[in-house]
């Protein structure tokens, strides 16, 4: 979904789809100010509306459906006038009934005349190709966490001067790997994330530390071979249950040429003899690392991720559909590009099931949506808990809104896959979807855990998000922040609605910035070496 914002003078009030009951301030707007209104009549404002929050077109009625985008976001709780401020006090969230059509819609998307674009990057043995060259200290368990920091720390920029095809050695923690049942769906999804940065094409090397009586076991990351994970995984499952493999879903596979060691506290004799053995093994894979170096490849080899934090009343109009047509271009080019955060979909899921190619592919996207309503009633909440008061002062109001806009990162291509969180994603396969909470740090963890080697991640309020063994590309949605945050944005989308750009020029410039960045052009959160702390798997389940 694109809003129809063109260049020119910058509106006073944005209306995105002809019959819509609000419009978008562009300004903060004071009660008694003359707006242009809908059929060329003035309106004149009721209230003060911020600038990124709604203002009523015309009367709505109470409990009547509240229109934008050209789709329902929410009910009118009161009698609404036109000129008034529409929020939390008079809009509020009825789930209704969406008609899901399990595909029927296809869009063809034309790859553009002349040359196909390039990118340099880092070809592995399993035919991947990565757009970073780390070494990795990941740890199987919490406890091992400290030690992994004090091995990567004795490795600065100054220490790595000499090898100047290596990006880093980063210590990979987290918070889990014991207290778990192993084979449990929280048990497939740590696994399947730890796996899945140990086969990242964005790390040449790693390093697996463990303390050594833990669940997750150092042989089930260390194993090339994603199958061979299963062994010696206990099993909780009845007779007759499912084996671990199936319950775990699709492991990755380590390529050949990635250098694998592991190492365990308790064997290696405490915390200071690991330190010191795991310094040895980083020096001795440094050598190997830097001999690797970039080429030219083709577009389609890029994995693309999408993803979105401190969302706005902007964010659907300007950034998010900006990047919707860099996903696009990059799927008519063959590249893979994936949406993420179910529980911001929701409410719009049914512009993503009539684009499914499969009925089966749309299913899966619908059945994981009635997961999450399970899981958020469990907890004694609703979809609709999910828009943040930062959302919320940026002027979104229901999840169906923030869901309308975000969805528009996906573009108008044709849904190839759902994927389960962490599972790998296939090459070359369009634009996918993949089951993530709408957290950023853990939802951008599943999708770089699944293969994606590049990721744009849009905000209108202000993220400092950074990731690493990719990196992340942020696009501000509006000028105001992005002039205030000038050194944490690397795209200013604002200039859609200032009327300076057109949404494509826009969208083009994304296109173009993730090649550079591809290439090995550095983002804002690497120059400011963001991005470790940032890894966070999803837990799900029960710690004992």
């Amino acid at each position: 979904m694109s809003a129809g914002v063109t260049t020119g003078r910058a509106a006073e009030v944005l209306v995105l789809r002809d019959g819509d009951d609000v419009g978008v301030a562009t300004r903060d707007i004071a009660p008694g100010d003359t707006l242009p209104g809908v059929d060329a009549a003035p309106l004149v404002a009721v209230d003060a509306v911020p600038r990124g929050h709604k203002v009523a077109l015309r009367d709505v009625p109470r409990g009547a459906g509240v229109h934008k985008y050209g789709q329902v976001i929410g009910v009118a709780t009161t009698d609404i006038t036109a000129g008034s401020h529409v929020h939390a006090h008079n809009l509020g969230y009825e789930e209704g009934r969406r008609e899901h059509e399990l595909g029927g819609t296809h869009t063809e998307l034309a790859v553009p005349d002349g040359p196909r674009p390039t990118f340099r990057g880092y070809r592995r043995a399993d035919g991947r190709v990565g757009t970073r060259n780390f070494i990795a200290i990941l740890t199987s368990v919490n406890c091992s966490a400290s030690t992994a920091k004090m091995i990567a720390a004795q490795f600065p920029s100054s220490v790595l001067a000499g090898f100047e095809n290596v990006d880093g050695v980063i210590p990979l923690t987290h918070q889990s790997g014991c207290g778990l049942v192993p084979d449990s769906e929280g048990g497939a999804m740590l696994l399947r994330t730890l796996r899945g940065y140990a086969a990242h094409p964005n790390i040449s090397a790693v390093l697996v530390l463990g303390l050594g009586c833990e669940m997750v076991l150092t042989s089930q990351l260390a194993t090339r071979d994603g199958g061979g994970a299963f062994l010696g995984m206990p099993s909780v499952g009845a007779p007759g249950a499912p084996d671990a493999a199936e319950r775990m879903g699709v492991l990755a596979d380590i390529a050949a040429d990635t250098l694998v060691q592991s190492l365990t506290i308790q064997e290696t004799g405490g915390v200071r003899a690991t330190v010191r053995a795991g310094v040895e093994a980083v020096r001795a894979m440094l050598p190997v690392v830097n001999q690797r170096t970039r080429e030219d490849v083709d577009v389609s080899e890029l994995v693309l991720a999408l993803n979105c934090g401190g969302s706005d009343g902007y964010s659907g109009i300007t950034a998010n559909p900006a990047l919707g047509w860099a996903s696009d271009r990059l799927v008519a080019y063959g590249g893979t590009s994936a949406l993420a955060e179910t529980p911001e979909v929701f409410g719009a899921e049914h512009l993503l099931t009539r684009r499914a190619q499969r009925p089966e592919v749309a299913q899966k996207l619908l059945d994981r949506l009635e997961w999450w309503k399970a899981y958020a009633a469990a907890g004694n909440g609703s979809l609709d808990n999910n828009p943040s008061p930062g959302n919320k002062a940026g002027g979104l109001t229901t999840i169906l809104e923030k869901s309308l806009g975000a969805v528009a990162k996906g573009g108008q291509a044709d849904l190839a896959q759902v994927y389960e969180y962490a599972e790998p994603m296939a090459p070359h396969e369009g634009f996918v979807f993949m089951d993530t909470p709408g957290y950023d740090p853990v939802s951008v963890t599943g999708l770089v855990a699944g293969g994606a080697t590049v990721v744009v991640f849009t905000t209108g309020r202000g993220s400092v998000f950074g990731c690493r063994p990719a990196p992340s590309i942020k696009v501000a949605t509006n000028t105001e922040m992005y002039t205030r945050m000038a050194e944490d944005m690397d795209v200013n989308a604002g200039r859609i609605v200032d009327g300076t750009a057109t949404l494509e020029q826009v969208g083009q410039e994304i296109f173009d910035l993730i090649l550079a960045v591809a290439s090995g052009e550095q983002t804002v959160s690497e120059e400011l070496g963001i991005g470790v702390e940032e890894f966070i798997p999803w837990h799900v389940g029960t710690v004992t």
